[in-house]
């Protein structure tokens, strides 16, 4: 899989691209740093961290206050496995539940945390999975972008390249990583993600 630039948060944040909502992983300078090959769901029920983890606060999941009016939609079993498989991922990629809210809010938009295939004629181009990757911009195959475990490393992987995202509203970080043409509407599913998180983080 390509590697990922995501060093210039600000200078993207807020441009809407007609291309498609995903607009993929750009070229990363792998003089300066190294991007972290995604996990496969095998390799992070191995990695996982064994330790028990605190149960998270409010005030750590949404540091910054929500941004707009919150949405919700009730969860099935399908998608609550596929909220899990995110912390778990946001775990073994040693990242804090913060990450997790964001990437969670991300699938909320993105997919509603199903795990797509190929919709025919309603796919954005060749978008998949929880977060609506795209292969032909580098972020895997249609095998690697519909494994929960690999396609939030993918997005984790992006998320850490952007400088000082943890003091960024939530969805000035994803953008950033997401490129999508709607960039606010990430920000609506801020309160259920943390909600999710502050459920499942321990569980």
């Amino acid at each position: 899989m390509n590697t990922i630039l995501r060093r210039s948060a600000l200078g993207i944040a807020g441009l809407a691209f007609g291309a498609g909502v995903m607009a993929g992983p750009q070229a990363f300078d792998t003089t300066t740093a190294t991007t972290p090959t995604p996990a496969t769901s095998a390799d992070v029920t191995a990695s996982a961290a064994a330790a028990p983890a605190k149960k998270p606060d409010m005030a750590t999941l949404i540091p910054h206050g929500t941004q707009g009016e919150q949405s919700r939609i009730d969860l099935g079993d399908e998608q609550v496995s596929n909220v899990k498989a995110i912390i778990e991922a946001t775990k073994a990629a040693g990242m804090d539940e913060r990450a997790a809210v964001v990437a969670i809010a991300t699938s909320l938009q993105e997919s509603k945390l199903e795990n797509l295939g190929h919709l025919g004629a309603r796919n954005d181009h060749d978008s998949q999975g929880l977060f609506q990757q795209r292969p032909s911009s580098g972020w895997g195959t249609v095998e690697q972008i519909t494994d929960p475990a690999y396609s939030t490393t993918a997005f984790l992987n992006g998320l850490k390249q952007v400088e000082g995202w943890q003091d960024m509203p939530l969805t000035e970080a994803v953008q950033t990583v997401q490129v999508s043409a709607f960039p606010f509407h990430y920000a609506q599913w801020e309160t259920q993600a943390a909600d999710l998180v502050a459920e499942h983080w321990t569980s």
